[in-house]
């Protein structure tokens, strides 16, 4: 019974550099809206019997993406939370591409 307890939970990274900040904030509006864009955009060129086949099929593939990412950047222990479009942008950046220090 001593031996049990529950692990902290490593808050969300700050990311300090501007670089690094457009760059999670890019990666997040593409989470957020890219489904959108390219189903209005087969909605014009196409139809609109197309557009939502695409937004259903790319509702799917954003869903994997998203996935992918989050379970790449977060650790094992916290994968059970909810994380938004933001946190999950925020940790993939700091995590695999900026590798920032806190000064």
């Amino acid at each position: 019974m001593e031996n049990d307890f529950i692990p902290l939970i490593e808050t969300t990274p700050v990311l300090y550099s501007q670089k690094c900040k457009i760059f999670a904030w890019l990666l997040m509006a593409t989470l957020k809206s890219a489904n959108y864009f390219f189903s209005l955009i087969i909605w014009y060129k196409f139809d609109y019997f197309f557009a939502i086949a695409s937004f259903l099929i790319g509702f799917i593939v954003m869903g994997i993406v998203r996935s992918k990412l989050r379970n790449s950047a977060i650790p094992r222990t916290q994968q059970e939370y909810h994380y938004s479009d933001k946190a999950i942008a925020d940790w993939y950046m700091a995590r695999k591409i900026c590798f920032e220090v806190a000064s």
